[in-house]
């Protein structure tokens, strides 16, 4: 009698600590209820392959809101406008951002070669708000510049 006691609470033990240990998808940062390798994790990296181009304005926005969340300087740096891109990013490490905002999208799809997006960027004690430009540059969204509002 004691073993068939036993014999389950150890399953339920080894099956428990399996599941632990199993990684779990994380939501992407960006907002959209989607896991961030199949949001803006296959903007970023690809998951292993050659990185997929964001289609529009906006979702080069978010994932470039995910980039500053990962700290991906490889990723910003590669989806700025080479005109305004600086030499490197310089991550303020205690800066934790706590979510993502599009306010307004002018523009910026497949149909168009320039665009903007309006959002405000969430921190642990505030918050950004920004309307960013975008052009495409040999047919892929860049990140050009953008204006602090308020």
């Amino acid at each position: 009698m004691s073993s068939r006691r036993s014999s389950p609470k150890a399953r339920s033990k080894s099956g428990a600590s399996r599941a632990a240990s199993t990684p779990t998808p994380r939501t992407c940062p960006c907002g959209l209820s989607e896991v961030y390798e199949a949001c803006c994790g296959r903007y970023h990296s690809g998951g292993g392959a050659a990185p997929t181009a964001a289609p529009t304005a906006e979702a080069l926005m978010r994932s470039r809101y995910s980039a500053f969340v990962m700290r991906d300087e490889a990723y910003l740096l590669r989806s700025w406008h080479p005109r305004t891109r600086p030499a490197d990013v310089a991550f303020d490490t205690t800066m934790r951002w706590t979510g993502l905002e599009i306010l307004e999208t002018r523009d910026g799809s497949a149909f168009h070669t320039t665009g903007t997006v309006t959002f405000r960027a969430s921190f642990r004690g505030g918050s950004m708000h920004e309307r960013s430009r975008f052009e495409r540059v040999d047919g892929a969204w860049v990140y050009v510049d953008g204006e602090f509002l308020d």
